[in-house]
């Protein structure tokens, strides 16, 4: 019976005109950068890629996470996302680059909205969404055709929960754009992550002692039942970059919760 199955897979091969069918590209020489790649997410996926024979480069403002991942072997440059003559000249000096992941983000605009700071919530919108829409449209001109765009934006987006309006509105309005541009800027394909509640640096802003008792408050309500690892959400932003037919699309990994 197993022959058979084989037989009809191979038949369907030969009659598509292709022996084997490989769906995620090889990423070998591939040229990579990955803005804001120096922690979390960003680095995770930085070393999946590397490993996989990418030539990554990541960028980020830390000097010292930017040693540290250039001793891991990944090009580290320091660069601020939100300056876009820095952004240009960074990108016109790569040259042709394969692939962008945009991992610059930040924790301003949390609370719920009677109290919100809008003052707050305008540096939330400072801290990510300029800084990856400044980051796409400076590489653009370097991109390759058949190249591809991956925003990390976040499940705030859709969760609908008291005190995530201002984290919605700036991921969501990402989110937004992504259909729209994956039309616009044909053959690129662009795509987003929205991950989760994830053990990243992203929770830095909270003393260190009371993370514990939030993730354990956000755990309840995961059908999961934890917190991700940085490592599972790169495994989809690597997917995302990696097959040649996913574009428009906003992809949540959240174990769950939304």
């Amino acid at each position: 019976m197993q022959d058979a199955v084989n037989a009809g897979a191979g038949g369907l091969g030969q009659f598509c005109g292709i022996n084997q069918i490989s769906i995620v590209m090889s990423f070998q020489h591939q040229k990579i950068v990955i803005a804001g790649g120096t922690s979390g997410i960003g680095l995770a996926t930085a070393r999946r890629l590397a490993a996989e024979g990418a030539v990554v480069t990541v960028t980020g403002r830390n000097p010292e996470k930017l040693k540290a991942a250039e001793k891991e072997g990944i090009q580290a440059v320091n660069i601020d996302s939100k300056d876009r003559v820095a952004l240009d000249a960074f990108f016109s000096e790569l040259g042709t680059v394969d692939h962008l992941v945009i991992a610059a983000g930040g924790s301003k605009g949390m609370g719920e909205f009677a109290a919100l700071s809008l003052d707050e919530l305008r540096d939330g919108f400072a801290e990510k969404f300029w800084p990856q829409l400044e980051t796409l449209q400076a590489a653009l001109p370097v991109m390759a055709r058949e190249g591809s765009i991956t925003l990390i934006t976040g499940s705030a987006s859709v969760l609908k929960r008291p005190g995530i309006s201002g984290l919605a509105a700036i991921n969501g309005a990402l989110e937004l754009m992504v259909p729209v541009l994956s039309k616009e800027l044909k053959t690129i394909r662009v795509n987003a992550i929205s991950p989760g509640l994830a053990d990243t640096p992203w929770w830095d802003f909270l003393p260190e002692e009371q993370k514990p008792a939030v993730f354990s408050q956000w755990t309840s309500g995961i059908p999961a039942g934890r917190v991700a690892r940085a490592e599972e959400i790169a495994d989809v932003v690597v997917f995302l970059v990696g097959n040649a037919y996913m574009t428009g699309k906003v992809i949540g990994c959240d174990g769950g919760l939304s």
